[in-house]
């Protein structure tokens, strides 16, 4: 099995700016990262002077950055998450798509807004797995955000063509031993989930696939479905109508438990002790908001999961509301990142 998968693309980077000297003068003039520190530590505490002059937070709409398209596993989840938000605050939450470079351009975004309250990242897998797989994504995963809740966590699902003759993932991967690399498999963006679930398949299971990349999960489906691949590992809500449908057929999910919403079939664990992943999204703001407003965030983030039919809504998508503490959300975000940096590792996967 080859273990050195390259891919052309081309990373976020962040460039460094310096201020201009003015010969003759005593006055120097601080340089642009100071000056980008000092207003946001200024809006920081603006926000805290606004709360304590009787001005209630958030007296204007918040922006709520995805940074995937919309239809995506975050996209779905913020705006259910939003709207319920904009009523128990009183302003609108307007959801904002800014896809690219596997989400680190919308996160790069949240990183350097005002940390005022008014700017809030929605995040999903590949939050965890972006550091290992891009030279520089031009922020600090930990550091320079401030997690608020895990929202929601839910299995992929492993589905074949109905014309490949494998209905366990034990028959499957006897088919990928039997003819190494002659089992299509799609993979959607070169961190994605469904890759790297591929690349933990192949380490774990000791066989070899061909990884056949497209540029958006609509366009992988619509080929596995018209047979052009075999297989791939996609999530619940985008399925789900194709098993029912009998277009589709899915033979495991990856989560620790069988999935209420699709009865019936196993989990990868059962053939593969040990292979267990969920994609998860959760919900963050720029480091330095103040304690209060996340604090605020928080109460609210999970009151709304908690709430039977929101529950209900998330559970059709095949997703389990968490609503965690902040402090649960950073060890989940944390967790992650050491667990997919072995597997990146081992596989040696690197994006140029």
């Amino acid at each position: 099995m080859s273990t050195d998968h390259r891919l052309s693309h081309t990373g976020p980077g962040a460039a460094g700016a310096s201020a201009p000297r003015h010969a003759g003068r005593r006055r120097q003039l601080l340089p642009a990262t100071s000056i980008a520190a000092l207003a946001a530590a200024l809006s920081a505490t603006d926000a805290l002077a606004q709360a304590a002059a009787g001005t209630a937070w958030p007296s204007r709409p918040i922006r709520m950055i995805v940074p995937n398209a919309p239809a995506g596993l975050a996209d779905i989840t913020a705006r259910l998450v939003g709207t319920r938000l904009s009523e128990a605050l009183g302003q609108p939450v307007i959801i904002e798509n800014r896809p690219g470079a596997g989400g680190t351009i919308g996160t790069a975004a949240a990183v350097k807004a005002n940390p005022d309250g008014y700017t809030l990242l929605t995040v999903f897998d590949s939050h965890a797995t972006n550091p290992h797989l891009f030279r520089n994504i031009g922020y600090d995963t930990l550091n320079d955000l401030a997690p608020i809740s895990l929202l929601v966590r839910g299995p992929l699902v492993l589905v074949v063509h109905p014309a490949v003759p494998a209905r366990t993932v034990k028959e499957l991967l006897s088919l990928a031993r039997a003819k190494p690399g002659a089992l299509n498999n799609a993979i959607v963006g070169p961190g994605s989930p469904a890759r790297l679930l591929v690349e933990l398949l192949e380490l774990t299971a000791k066989v070899d696939v061909t990884q056949v990349p497209y540029k958006g999960a609509s366009g992988a489906l619509a080929d596995l479905i018209g047979g052009q691949v075999d297989a791939m590992f996609a999530t619940v809500p985008s399925i789900s109508g194709h098993w029912k449908s009998g277009k589709l057929r899915a033979i495991a999910v990856t989560s620790e438990k069988r999935s209420p919403a699709l009865p019936g079939v196993p989990t990868m664990n059962e053939t593969l002790p040990g292979f267990e992943a969920e994609s998860w999204v959760a919900l963050l703001a720029p480091a330095r908001t103040p304690a209060e407003i996340i604090a605020r965030l928080n109460a609210e983030t999970v009151r709304i999961l908690a709430q039977p039919d929101m529950r209900e809504r998330l559970g059709e998508q095949g997703l389990e509301p968490v609503g965690s503490t902040p402090a649960e959300a950073t060890r989940w975000i944390r967790t992650q990142l050491e667990r997919w940096g072995r597997v990146i590792r081992e596989q040696k996967i690197v994006i140029e």
